[in-house]
């Protein structure tokens, strides 16, 4: 069924596109988008030494400049089933100070095979933005506060940015 655009009302466009942008940054990573982005590769020594992400080697983005007053940083994706959950579990999150921030991303639906059978529901996304380093802490606070038997708990590295945003998020949240 073809969608014409001029029956879209320009704030549903509005709303829903700058979301589509977010998650294909996020999904395809910006080398992919746009070739003149320069890269360096962050050395295994950056990453921390109790993490279970310790294999793991991520690129970053040249930033602003050189800056120590930042730290590894991730983006978390978890899905809850509702509003009521999503604003409870966020601001546990943030109040732990295992987060800086978490956006609340409403009428997702997600679609998966569970106990053989594939499944459908409406959901809400959080994004939680926090240091690598939490990662073990946040994945435990999730189960622990969670309705679902099996949380989603996905990280992404944060591979550049702003560097006064990244110098919040590392000041925001407990070492």
């Amino acid at each position: 069924m073809a969608i014409s655009f001029s029956t879209l009302t320009s704030s549903a466009v509005r709303r829903r596109l700058p979301l589509v942008g977010a998650f294909c940054v996020l999904s395809l990573g910006f080398h992919n988008l746009h070739p003149s982005f320069s890269f360096t590769t962050f050395p295994s020594s950056r990453l921390s030494s109790g993490s279970k992400t310790q294999g793991f080697h991520s690129t970053s983005i040249r930033m602003e400049a050189s800056n120590q007053n930042t730290v590894p940083s991730i983006v978390v994706y978890v899905t809850v089933p509702n509003k009521e959950a999503g604003k409870k579990l966020a601001g546990s999150i943030v109040k732990e100070k295992l987060a800086a921030c978490v956006n609340r991303v409403p009428g997702i639906e997600s679609v998966y095979l569970w106990n053989g059978e594939i499944q459908t529901d409406s959901e809400e996304l959080l994004i939680i933005k926090t240091r690598e380093s939490l990662l073990d802490a946040l994945t435990e606070h999730v189960k622990q506060n969670h309705e679902y038997d099996v949380p989603e708990v996905i990280a992404l590295p944060i591979t550049g940015g702003s560097v006064p945003y990244l110098e919040w998020l590392k000041n925001s949240t407990r070492e």
